[in-house]
This record gives C-alpha cells, sequence and structure tokens, in this order.
C-alpha cells in the first residue's frame, strides 16, 4: 500500500480520498466556491480521473464515492448528464449523488427513477460493477425485499468478487437495524471470511461488523453497555483482532484503495479491545489520515484519534 508520510506538525486529518493525490486534488477542486464556466472544468476532471482507472473496479469505486459526496450539494451531476445524455459515467455519477443525498435526507424522492439509471448505466458499461453498486445502495436504502436486492448482488460480485461497498452495503442491510436478522447476518460473515483473501477489499467487513455490534451494545444503556469491553474478548472477536494485526500492517499487504480507512477500523478496534499498544506500527502506518467512522463513535474524531495514537506512540 502507498501511504504518503505527511507532516505530523499538521496533525490528524480527515481526507476523504485517504492517500489517492489524484482524486484529493479533484475533490477539492469540486467543494471550492464556484466561478462561473468553472462546470465544464470540473466534469473535464472527473471524466479524467474514472478513465485512469481502466478496469480497476475497486479504485474507481472508491473515487466515484468520494466524487459523488463532495458533488452532491452542487449541479455539478445534472450539468454533465445534460452535456453528456449518453454517457455511462454520467449516468452513474448522477445516479450516486443522488443516493448520497438520499443517505443525507433518510429518503429519497424518486427512487425508482435512480434505479432506472442504475439499470441504463449498467447496459452502457456491461463490465463495470458500478452501476450495480448504485443500485444495491438505492435497494437498501428503500429496505427492498430480498428477491430484489439478492440478484443485484449477484451482479456486483459477478464483476468485482471483492467490491468493499458492495460488502458493506450488505453487511449492513442484513443487520437486525435494517432488513435481516443476528443469525443472517452472522452467515453473511461466516461466508465472507472463507472465500475472502487477506488482502481483498472486503477483508475489513468482520472487523466492521463487530464494531457495529459494540456501537449496538452502548447505545441501548444499562449493565452491557458498561461492560462492552467484553464482546471483545469471545473467540470470534479476538480471532479477527490477532489475524488483521499480524497481516494488516505488513508493508506491501494491503494494497487496495480504502485500505487507510480498514487501517482506522482496525485501531479504532484495538482501542476498544483495550489492546490500543498492539497498535504502536498501525498507527504509525496510518499517519495523520482519520476517517470519520468509527472513531466518531467515541466523539469527536480527530480528538479521539490523537489521543489514542499518541498513548500507542508514547
Amino acid at each position: 500500500m502507498s501511504i504518503l508520510r505527511r507532516l505530523r506538525a499538521s496533525g490528524p486529518r480527515m481526507l476523504p480520498e485517504l492517500d489517492d493525490v489524484k482524486l484529493g486534488r479533484v475533490r477539492r477542486q469540486l467543494t471550492s466556491t464556484g466561478i462561473p464556466g468553472q462546470s465544464g472544468i470540473q466534469i473535464d476532471q472527473i471524466e479524467r480521473l474514472l478513465q485512469e482507472t481502466g478496469a480497476d473496479w475497486d479504485r474507481r469505486t472508491h473515487r466515484l464515492a468520494v466524487l459523488a459526496e463532495a458533488a452532491a450539494p452542487s449541479g455539478l451531476a445534472r450539468a454533465w448528464r445534460m452535456r453528456r445524455p449518453h454517457s455511462g459515467d454520467a449516468m452513474v455519477f448522477e445516479a450516486w449523488v443522488e443516493l448520497v443525498r438520499g443517505r443525507h435526507d433518510g429518503r429519497m424522492a424518486d427512487a425508482r427513477s435512480v434505479a432506472a439509471d442504475c439499470r441504463r448505466a449498467a447496459e452502457a458499461l456491461p463490465e463495470d460493477p458500478t452501476p450495480w453498486v448504485v443500485l444495491l445502495g438505492v435497494l437498501r436504502l428503500i429496505r427492498a425485499d430480498t428477491r430484489e436486492l439478492f440478484p443485484v448482488w449477484h451482479e456486483v460480485t459477478s464483476r468485482d468478487p471483492w467490491n468493499r461497498e458492495a460488502h458493506l452495503q450488505m453487511l449492513r442491510y442484513l443487520s437486525p437495524e435494517e432488513c435481516g436478522s443476528r443469525s443472517g447476518q452472522l452467515e453473511f460473515l461466516d461466508a465472507v471470511r472463507s472465500g475472502v483473501p487477506s488482502n481483498a477489499p472486503a477483508v475489513g467487513v468482520e472487523l466492521t461488523a463487530l464494531i457495529d455490534e459494540h456501537a449496538r451494545t452502548v447505545a441501548r444503556g444499562g449493565v452491557e453497555a458498561l461492560l462492552v469491553r467484553r464482546q471483545w474478548t469471545n473467540h470470534r472477536a479476538t480471532r479477527a483482532l490477532d489475524t488483521a494485526l499480524a497481516r494488516w500492517p505488513r508493508a506491501g499487504h494491503l494494497q487496495y484503495a480504502a485500505a487507510l480507512a480498514d487501517l482506522n477500523v482496525l485501531a479504532f478496534a484495538l482501542v476498544q479491545a483495550g489492546r490500543p499498544r498492539e497498535g504502536a506500527g498501525l498507527f504509525d502506518l496510518i499517519g495523520d489520515t482519520v476517517t470519520p467512522w468509527p472513531w466518531s463513535l467515541d466523539g469527536d474524531p480527530l480528538r479521539q484519534f490523537g489521543y489514542w495514537q499518541a498513548k500507542a506512540l508514547g
């Protein structure tokens, strides 16, 4: 994994692009104060950035996710679609922007129309999993029936078996809070664990599930919340932590686009398990790139990360 060593003096920072420098430049352009005629330049930049990824579906998914979040407050996606109405990239980007807005609002004004756009994008980009990834997110948001969702899941994984975003979508869809159950989610995790390569983009799904379980227990309150650390001492949790800690920080092991995000997940899990000092090398590898989740579960992400990084490295 290529981790850019940024000056520690700047302190922890939240960079949605993680260590993708080119993506970061374009994201900052999208979030800067608009000037007349800038949308054309921004569209050209996005097109080049996506074309560069080729068939690297993992990098493409990461870039689309970050750019859609940055463009959601603006009309850029619509401008691109109007400029290139038959472009599959423009279609999937506009659909992803609508999904981002729907997540923020908790609902979508016209989910079926966005779903139809995803299918049109899939026709224009038959080998690309990203239209199906967006459609999976839309169906999750509207709590669609599993009979509608699982065929879409198959479309994603037949093109990109270990797509990180799709696996996280399925994990949350199958949770007790949404459309699944504890047992159903565990079956999904068992299936992932038995097949996922140790350096695949979906390798962090099990630790993500453990953190979700931790947050669920804390939210319930009471005695269970006070004793929540015990959840990190059971066989499933210790196995997942020990395996990740032994493999993920190894030089060059994690090469996928959101590897830094999963290293943040592992660091947070070690903190919750009362094992922060075991993550000294991990915190050093992360540097100052902080992800909002899961650190926000305990308060201000930058403050939490900085505190525990100092503890681990001190």
